[in-house]
């Protein structure tokens, strides 16, 4: 299979087990602390610049929050697995660090410097916390997939 859609497959199925650490993290914050967690906020910044999130009622939100989290984890894995090929750490290791490489460029890099979201400097150190040990989950779990669905010329796993 494509390096490329292999990552993009694993990144997709790395969102789900990602998605439900979040939720259970979420859930053991502070009430204070209990806004909604980056893909909401994400999704719905760049629903209100699109002109779009007037037009849509809850459950579209939600949805649309959920599309776009679990595309935006397609996309990153198929970034991934191009690289895992090249990594000498086990893939566990690779795709952790992967992970967090991806929460570093988004919430330190991309989303401040295009106003979406604040830095995660200006954010709770629990929710931050939080949202380093999801992107780990994600990364963990990416690099496990991709690593099993991938074959060497023998049809068997890649060897490192």
């Amino acid at each position: 299979m494509n390096r490329i859609l292999l990552g993009a497959l694993a990144g997709l199925v790395a969102a789900a087990p990602m998605s439900l650490a979040m939720k259970l993290m979420h859930e053991q914050l502070p009430e204070h602390e209990q806004y909604p967690l980056p893909p909401r906020a994400i999704t719905m910044e760049v629903a209100e610049e699109a002109g779009v999130k007037e037009h849509l009622d809850e459950p579209e939100r939600e949805s649309l929050t959920w599309a776009a989290h679990f595309a935006y984890g397609a996309a990153c894995g198929a970034a991934y697995a191009p690289l895992a090929s090249r990594s000498p750490l086990p893939p566990a290791l690779s795709g952790a660090a992967f992970g967090v490489a991806v929460w570093a460029g988004s919430y330190l890099g991309w989303l401040p410097a295009a106003g979406i979201l604040r830095p995660a400097t200006e954010h709770p150190p629990r929710r931050t916390a939080l949202m380093i040990a999801a992107h780990v989950v994600w990364g963990v779990a990416a690099g496990l997939v991709v690593e099993s669905l991938t074959d060497d010329d023998e049809g068997g796993r890649a060897e490192r």
